[in-house]
């Protein structure tokens, strides 16, 4: 079943001579379940596609449809509810809320949300998350990969149709960079959670069902 399609994606900054065609006429498809890398190195795009993706950007022209919705379509404040309700993000710099605990980051976007909390999904979560004993803890009590991992929480809390994950081991040592690609690959396996992750590293890219190259705007190659 396809969870994801994008239609001929273009994204332009500036005009005349400071004109920078980041995308250029992006198309492919993500099916329900699948783990997609998108690989790229710097400037190649793959960041652009993904904030498009994600709803957090408008495309110059072309389409992005999720579960079967043109989210272009939506304006901005139907948009954004969209986005919290059916995409998790997952950043590079983790982007939690120093005064809230672990366990209050994770639930953030239901409690923003005014949506209730299963604890029964909580607790399994962060059991698959490994932070049992640090539930209560403070982000700057936690090691990187340990707040890397509060952040993939907050993504999968709400059952999204689709995780975005924009190189989510790029702040990382190469062992805690081993974890968080091993725990992305378990929400997949045993949530069923589409994920589609942006990376420049070919080896972490090996973990994904499908892998995407992207140069200057383009796709280039999948295998």
């Amino acid at each position: 079943m396809e969870i994801l399609k994008v239609e001929n994606l273009t994204k332009i900054y500036g005009k005349g001579t400071t004109k920078v065609v980041a995308l250029d006429n992006v198309s492919f498809s993500v099916s329900k379940g699948e783990f997609v890398a998108i690989v790229g190195a710097s400037g190649s795009g793959k960041s652009t596609l993904l904030h498009l993706i994600g709803g957090v950007d408008r495309p110059t022209s072309g389409n992005v449809f999720i579960d079967g919705k043109d989210i272009y379509k939506l304006d901005d404040d139907k948009l954004a509810i969209f986005r919290r309700r059916q995409v998790g993000l997952v950043y590079q710099f983790y982007n939690l809320i120093p005064i809230l605990n672990v366990e209050e980051n994770i639930t953030l976007p239901l409690d923003l949300d005014n949506r209730k909390v299963n604890k029964e999904h909580l607790n399994s979560l962060i059991k698959l998350l490994g932070l049992e004993s640090r539930k209560h803890h403070l982000p700057n009590e936690l090691s990187g990969g340990q707040q890397q991992r509060t952040s993939i929480g907050r993504a999968l809390v709400t059952n999204p149709t689709i995780i975005l994950a924009d190189e989510p081991t790029g702040n990382l040592d190469s062992k805690s960079s081993d974890e968080i690609v091993e725990l992305l690959r378990k929400s997949n396996k045993e949530y069923k959670q589409t994920i589609i992750m942006i990376t420049h590293n070919m080896e972490i890219a090996k973990c994904a069902d499908r892998i995407i190259q992207i140069e200057d705007g383009k796709i280039v190659k999948e295998v």
